[in-house]
């Protein structure tokens, strides 16, 4: 399917340890269509900058928001914002913040946040970063399912460590607008009948949902990280829900 010139422009944003380097193949299913889309790294992830461990989600919020006024993002020319894990935080604040900008939000095996939300409560100001853990303790946390040993050696070498301040900020939101902002789960580790049960449940991960006003459901059944494991079904999927009309 191609691409029409009405669809918005898609930009990717990955989760915690991740930059737009995540995205490669992703994007290039999607550009075989000639969609318009762009992956960033969010301010924390880029192991470049020097200050990368002292970022917050308040300077992830700035980055994306800096991100789409440089794609010309505007309330004529709505965003298709796609957000993988952890990028729920500073998503879920864009949205707060600029309802207006996204056309459409579609999360992949993530969700919006409810406001308080903090990722990390415990953790002590002294841990100035959390580096990816090894790959036994990280598949407690999340299904590794469909990665390679190549592809996990890929994660290791790339990988950024995820600033400390991103870990314990709260998350704080007011605009209820937010919830009225179409939107796309995509289910991959946790299918959509679970995460169903779970928001109407009120479970603190996913009680957002239970809010949202349009919301699609789809299931891409496969580990935490679908953007290696299942790359261009994700791409159609994406492709399909950025066009939709509903």
């Amino acid at each position: 399917m191609t691409q029409t010139t009405s669809s918005p422009t898609i930009l990717l944003i990955a989760g915690h340890w991740l930059g737009a380097w995540a995205w490669d193949e992703v994007l290039a299913h999607l550009k075989t269509d000639h969609a318009r889309a762009v992956a960033m790294t969010l301010p924390g992830l880029d192991g470049e900058d020097p200050q990368r461990a002292t970022r917050s989600i308040d300077d992830q919020v700035d980055g994306i928001l800096d991100e789409l006024a440089r794609l010309g993002v505007s309330v004529d020319q709505p965003v298709a914002i796609v957000a993988h894990s952890g990028a729920n935080a500073p998503v879920s604040v864009v949205l707060d913040r600029h309802p207006e900008l996204v056309d459409r939000v579609i999360w992949v095996d993530s969700g919006p946040v409810a406001t308080g939300s903090i990722f990390a409560p415990g953790l002590p100001d002294e841990v100035e970063e959390l580096p990816l853990p090894p790959f036994d303790v990280l598949a407690q946390q999340a299904s590794l399912e469909g990665l390679s040993a190549e592809v996990l050696e890929r994660f290791r070498d790339k990988a950024v460590p995820e600033p400390g301040p991103v870990l314990r900020q709260s998350v704080e939101l007011s605009n209820d607008a937010r919830r009225r902002v179409r939107t796309t789960l995509v289910c991959c580790s946790i299918p959509s009948a679970q995460l169903r049960e779970l928001a109407r449940a009120g479970h603190p991960m996913f009680a957002e949902v239970a809010n949202l006003e349009h919301l699609d459901v789809i299931d891409l059944p496969t580990g935490h990280w679908p953007m290696w494991s299942r790359p261009g079904d994700l791409a159609e999927v994406i492709r399909s829900a950025a066009s939709s009309d509903v």
